[in-house]
């Protein structure tokens, strides 16, 4: 049960940090500067965390069992990191902004899970969209 908590628990805690950073980068501050900074800090804590917790010490070994996925995963970090600055910049609240990318990016998970991964598409999840399509409203919506 604890390894299926604690992971969970490590990105929801990680989230409210990152959200947090994300919109306290100076207003006058490069974006892509910023950035830099945060991937080289990444980088040193994963090279640590490697040697230290990692069961194969020999980082050419893990090398050669690289696939597309990791080199994507770079580009698509980036767009993640600087889209969520950029809302802040433009005004989002972070109350807001994370709650309305949370539930759009569940909605297309569900049918990603569908259609790559042969995922049930469940009447449940079916009005689970419903519910978060109507949340979405109330949150965007001015009374």
């Amino acid at each position: 049960m604890w390894n299926m908590i604690w992971p969970i628990g490590l990105v929801v805690l990680s989230n409210v940090v990152y959200q947090i950073c994300a919109k306290s980068v100076p207003g006058g501050l490069n974006p892509f500067a910023a950035l830099t900074v945060t991937y080289l800090v990444g980088a040193a804590v994963s090279a640590v965390l490697f040697f230290v917790l990692g069961k194969q010490s020999n980082p050419i070994k893990e090398l050669s069992n690289l696939n597309w996925a990791p080199f994507v995963l770079g580009f698509v970090i980036v767009g993640l990191e600087v889209g969520f600055i950029y809302a802040y910049k433009a005004g989002w609240t972070v109350s807001t902004a994370a709650l309305v990318q949370g539930v759009t990016l569940a909605i297309i998970l569900i049918f990603v899970g569908f259609l790559l991964y042969k995922e049930a598409l469940t009447w449940n999840k079916l009005v689970g969209i419903g519910i978060c399509l109507v949340g979405l409203f109330f949150i965007n919506y001015k009374f």
